[in-house]
């Protein structure tokens, strides 16, 4: 029996469509056995708010509601996450507050490089010399690799999210990546198919094949996310993500309760 789960999902709490009741009716409508809640926190360096991540005030309030819809939904279990952004130079302060609450996971994602928003659209890149792009993918990876190493993370969100809008470097980064994976795996992290990264211009998932053999032989574990931003999308790809996990090696998935790690069998 084929047991459903989703940990990367987000709500109206920050840039989702669908409120958090709703969104956990849409889970249960997809017999989903485990559905987490990971609404996207960001503290960066300008101290400007996002519009698409909550404000830091109402982190509270926010583990407040989903700890309530975790202990009142009996037939479903609700797991409480959080995105968190990484900046090397807000870092401390983020680990600091978030220190005073009790999360079931927090996803590590890298969303900027230096002040570019890597996935928030084509135009950005466009307007990229192609040194320049190749520029920001080797960023990246430095980024990824030193937040990994922090040890504050449970997985790694949206592996090679670059990419979302078809943009590649020139030059060949692959010891880059593969030096990320080598942190992930010395930090004890695992890392999700972000099954999203089909429905993306790419039309991909993230991570590629490759990179998910790479993190197979390293024996990072893995979660299957969505990633869904509305209760259509809760179950979005799931399927697919699976086939895409037998394939590079995998036989089980993982799950967090109070920030440990749970194994699940793919099949």
């Amino acid at each position: 029996m084929v047991i459903r789960t989703s940990y990367h999902n987000h709500t109206t709490w920050s840039d989702g469509t669908a409120t958090l009741d709703e969104m956990i009716a849409a889970a249960r409508s997809q017999g989903m056995a485990e559905f987490g809640i990971s609404d996207h926190f960001v503290l960066a360096p300008d101290n400007k708010r996002r519009s698409w991540a909550m404000d830091h005030e109402f982190i509270g309030e926010y583990v407040r509601r989903v700890t309530h819809a975790k202990e009142n939904t009996p037939d479903l279990t609700i797991r409480l996450g959080l995105e968190v952004d990484y900046f090397p130079q807000t870092f401390d302060r983020v680990s600091e507050i978030l220190s005073n609450y009790r999360f079931d996971y927090l996803i590590l994602s890298v969303h900027f490089v230096g002040d570019v928003p890597i996935d928030y659209e084509a135009g950005i890149w466009e307007r990229l010399s192609q040194q320049e792009q190749d520029s920001i993918w080797r960023r990246y990876w430095e980024l990824l690799r030193a937040a990994a190493k922090t040890r504050f993370f449970d997985f790694a969100g949206h592996f090679d999210l670059p990419k979302k809008f078809g943009f590649f470097p020139s030059v060949d980064l692959t010891d880059e990546a593969l030096a990320a994976l080598d942190s992930i795996a010395a930090s004890d992290m695992a890392i999700e198919i972000n099954t999203a990264g089909w429905n993306k211009p790419v039309q991909q998932p993230y991570p590629s094949l490759f990179y998910l053999k790479e993190a197979c032989k390293r024996g990072i574990p893995l979660l299957i996310n969505a990633d869904a931003h509305s209760a259509d999308n809760v179950a979005r790809n799931l399927d697919r993500g699976r086939e895409l996990a037998e394939a590079a090696g995998y036989r089980e998935v993982v799950a967090y309760q109070n920030r440990k790690r749970l194994t699940i069998p793919l099949r």
